[in-house]
């Protein structure tokens, strides 16, 4: 998963049950041996849809089907049973059985042995993103009920499981309007223009293959013999999915090329859902799934500012193709979606998958060194912003729970640069042949997509498979809680710290160091200490709260229309900003200027190309 709130990332965000009572699976002359699920998204009424589920058959009194409370790769508690609405269960012959509803995604069936179906209504998570105070799903997470415009099928909000048969095959009968096109990296097997059918083995790929439906507006390209589908949804119908092709089918090819024979994907799915900000989603970023990934941005950003955000989360999401997707722990592999038991690795996860969606790019030539060191710089500023005293793999085991859950950003922030640190000292014990990049490729060998590790085995396997050094490494500062000092491992690469006055954004200094925050108890918005150039001229001060720009005002409920806004204010026009300064309201005055500000920059020292640090460096980034 990537979460990224574009600049508010640092701002807005800055992403049980245990029943005794269980359905037994016959494995008797029953013709009922996979479970069929009916969606209707052409009878939508009241912004809901309808589901009807044919279970496998129960041999057991009393049954339990669960909605999921937590799905994989959100690492949060969203609690999806909360959206279905008139729970039923029936007999063969429409006799309606009596059903208790004990947590908010469970529902427990009396005489189930005689369960023949139940139906129930979805409704969906966009729609209450803007008006739900505190926790929210993710919204690449999430589902969406536009009728005869767009539907997203996270298919984890409509479609549950009965307890123990998890494990076993699914068909999924969907009816649409003619007008819509449904993309999903799975086969529909219906010919019909108006209905989908598609065959999974088990729940977990059920969860695992969204489907987006709207009105055709998608690009198919080939990449070294895997497909990719871009599949768009703009309201205005200003996106277009050809408006991003190029840039896409240039960065997954780059990330094959990266990969090698370890990415073995034959299809590939990109669903992205352009949202109008108003009563709809407002989480943007996106989720991984093993052969594709939803993603949400707003349609007011600039295509070209769109084309560049695409590039770096779906970077990110395409290369969960190889952990945890490939590699991944038992905890993973059987996921327990209402019972979860969190894995200990999120520094691999999601942190080395971060850091390969940096490295790969100046790796393939996509960005340059400066561009690279910049970002690598932006995720140490990143990781000072959470507790760096934390044990890694603490923090991930109990990733759902605060202290720990308070901290879950720092996965993309000091996990990348774990992921960072590991393959530096692979690449100094191994005179540059080898990174973290083989360290990975060794493990998807030994374990696979069907082949869990056992999460207390995997540090024993990486020890193996590397060198003294990273295992002390990871003993210091992955499992025990010694901060890093970054500064070692950029000198072992020729690398230091300077600083030069740079243009930054009016309200961010980077995409990761933002000039504004918010006051959690009042939703102010406040000025932090730092600000440039643009910000002193006109008068601000560090701790001013802001009451309104140009007539409008501001606190935490339009933040992000602010930051979005700042993007295109334009260098000489007026601007008149009222803040409030030690409780009373202070009137600023001026043109806008360009913003300028002081930076730390990570660059090469000046060493001859012989210089072993050179040649490590040059290892590191181009092997």
């Amino acid at each position: 998963m990537k979460k990224i709130s574009l600049a508010l990332l640092s701002l807005a965000f800055i992403t049980a049950c245990n029943s005794t009572k269980t359905a037994t699976n016959s494995n008797s002359s029953n013709n009922t041996k996979e479970t069929v699920v009916n969606i209707d998204l052409v009878n939508v009424t009241n912004d809901q849809v309808k589901v009807a589920f044919t279970p496998m058959h129960i041999t057991a009194k009393t049954a339990t089907f669960h909605i999921p409370k937590t799905v994989p790769g959100t690492y949060s508690t969203d609690n999806y049973g909360k959206y279905i609405e008139n729970f039923k269960a029936f007999d063969a012959k429409g006799n309606e059985l009596t059903v208790s509803h004990p947590d908010q995604n469970s529902w427990d069936i009396n005489d189930a042995n005689k369960l023949s179906k139940i139906t129930y209504y979805v409704n969906d998570t966009f729609d209450t993103e803007s008006s739900m105070e505190g926790k929210k799903v993710f919204s690449p997470a999430g589902t969406n009920i536009l009728k005869d415009k767009n539907f997203v099928l996270n298919l984890h909000g409509f479609v549950g499981y009965f307890t123990n048969q998890q494990e076993f095959p699914y068909t999924l009968n969907i009816t649409h309007p003619e007008t819509l096109v449904g993309t999903s990296a799975l086969t529909d097997l219906d010919a019909a223009n108006n209905k989908d059918t598609f065959k999974v083995n088990r729940y977990f790929e059920v969860t695992d293959n969204p489907i987006m439906y709207a009105k055709p507006n998608n690009v198919t390209f080939n990449i070294n013999g895997m497909d990719v589908l871009l599949s768009v949804y703009s309201p205005t119908n200003t996106v277009k999915a050809s408006d991003l092709k190029e840039k896409m089918e240039k960065m997954i090819l780059a990330q094959k090329n990266f990969l090698g024979k370890v990415n073995a994907t034959s299809k590939y799915s990109i669903l992205l859902y352009l949202s109008t900000g108003k009563d709809d989603a407002t989480g943007f970023g996106a989720l991984e799934h093993h052969t594709s990934t939803t993603v949400i941005f707003p349609e007011m950003m600039p295509t070209e500012m769109l084309a560049k955000y695409m590039k770096d989360v779906v970077s990110h999401e395409f290369f969960h193709t190889l952990t945890p997707l490939e590699v991944h722990s038992e905890e993973v592999h059987y996921f327990d979606y209402n019972n979860p038991k969190m894995s200990k690795h999120l520094w691999m996860y999601e942190g080395v998958t971060e850091y390969f969606a940096n490295l790969f790019q100046i790796n393939q030539e996509l960005i340059d060194e400066n561009a690279f060191y910049e970002r690598i710089l932006g995720k140490v500023n990143g990781a000072k912003r959470h507790n760096d005293n934390m044990s890694f793999t603490k923090m991930s085991e109990n990733i759902l729970v605060e202290p720990y859950k308070k901290n879950y950003a720092n996965v993309y922030e000091k996990g990348a640069l774990i992921g960072m640190c590991i393959d530096i000292l692979i690449r100094e014990n191994s005179n540059g042949k080898k990174g973290i990049l083989d360290m990975m490729q060794a493990l998807s060998k030994k374990y696979g997509v069907h082949k869990p590790f056992n999460d207390n085995q995997l540090f024993t396997d990486i020890a193996a498979i590397t060198n003294p050094a990273v295992q002390k490494f990871i003993n210091t500062h992955v499992e025990g809680n010694t901060p890093i000092n970054y500064t070692t491992f950029f000198n072992k690469v020729g690398l230091s710290m300077q600083s030069k006055e740079t243009k930054t954004g009016f309200l961010m200094k980077d995409m990761q160091t933002p000039y504004i925050d918010v006051d959690q108890k009042t939703k102010e918005v406040l000025f932090l200490a730092d600000t440039n150039s643009f910000l002193k001229k006109l008068g601000v001060q560090g701790g001013d709260r802001l009451v309104s720009i140009d007539g409008t005002k501001y606190d935490l409920k339009n933040i992000q229309a602010l930051v979005m806004g700042s993007f295109n204010w334009k260098e000489g026009d007026d601007m008149t900003m009222i803040v409030k300064r030690n409780g009373k309201e202070v009137t600023l005055k001026g043109k806008i200027t360009t913003p300028m500000g002081v930076a730390y920059t990570l660059a090469p020292d000046d060493l001859p190309a012989t210089d072993k640090r050179v040649i490590l460096r040059n290892a590191w980034l181009k092997n």
